[in-house]
């Protein structure tokens, strides 16, 4: 790209700031919708690259539920990324949303992210439409337990486990790269088979889940229900880091446009939103949203 078109992308983006901030001076406080690109600058990759396009593919549902060795490999790749994952802090988009918050200019954020990295920011009224990693749930008997006292349970049943799985990754990546949304990673076939899976304490089964979403999963009706009367209410909607491929989150963006809100994305890449669009910002999160944050800032 030439320095001119930097510049040019660089002022188009500045204009798109100034107006998205008058609309929400306008229209605040704004619905915000946010998806995996929010927490890229944190250090945790989507699952879809700047073209929209999934670039790996999650453990589904059924497949997780389907048998015991399913979920010892999706333990054992947990196991190894959870300590990445849980070391991963706010960036400047997630802080930028806490202070659009306080003055008013974003409302309630529903997050299809499993993170955490919004509350840790200091955000209020997040509705995680996914779930949270931070409990797991046992789907025999439905005893929930903490996610950190699993990976203690984890640790003591697999001793150096940790080791053996380093070493059997083949980029040399020491699995940082590898890290997902959801927080385990690439694993070998051979570290996984010899993972002992984690087994409910309550009952025994080996049918702990994480209390997340799995790809093929139905997000709860009744949060569904909530997000739509807060998408009715809005008087905007703001998305923050998603393509919107996945109906779970669009629904909301159809649903806006459909009660002829304005709709403001800001993202990189297209997205599966852009016909209902009104504002559209292709810009890295952090610094956009910084400015945005800076723009829409009390006079001193």
């Amino acid at each position: 790209m030439s320095t001119e078109a930097v510049v040019d992308h660089q002022a188009d983006n500045a204009v798109g700031v100034a107006e998205v901030a008058a609309l929400l001076r306008e229209r605040g406080p704004a619905l915000v919708l946010t998806g995996a690109g929010i927490s890229t600058e944190s250090g945790i990759p989507d699952y879809r690259g700047p073209d929209g396009n999934r670039r790996v593919t999650p453990m589904s549902h059924q497949e997780f539920t389907a048998t015991s060795a399913a979920r010892q490999r999706y333990w054992a790749r947990s196991f190894i990324g959870w300590q990445r994952f849980t070391a991963a802090e706010p960036n400047a988009g997630h802080v930028a949303v806490a202070r659009l918050q306080r003055v008013g200019a974003f409302g309630d954020v529903i997050t299809q992210n499993v993170d955490g990295l919004h509350q840790q920011a200091g955000a209020s009224n997040v509705i995680e439409l996914h779930g949270t990693l931070s409990e797991v749930e046992c789907l025999t008997c439905g005893e929930r337990t903490d996610r950190d006292f699993v990976q203690a349970l984890m640790d003591d049943a697999n001793h150096g486990f940790a080791a053996l799985a380093l070493g059997l990754v083949g980029d040399g990546s020491q699995v940082s790269s590898q890290i997902r949304p959801d927080g385990d990673i690439v694993l070998a076939d051979e570290a996984v088979q010899s993972f002992t899976a984690p087994r409910c304490l309550v009952c025994g089964h080996d049918t702990l889940k994480p209390d997340v979403v799995f790809f093929g999963g139905s997000v709860p009706k009744p949060r569904v229900e909530a997000c739509f009367e807060l998408t009715d209410a809005a008087p905007a909607l703001v998305v923050l880091g998603s393509s919107l491929k996945v109906m779970s989150g669009y629904r909301f963006v159809r649903r806006a446009a459909a009660n002829g809100i304005p709709v403001v994305v800001v993202t990189k890449g297209p997205t599966r939103g852009d016909a209902e669009t009104t504002h559209r910002i292709d810009a890295p999160l952090g610094v956009t949203l910084s400015a945005l944050a800076d723009e829409l800032a009390p006079a001193s």
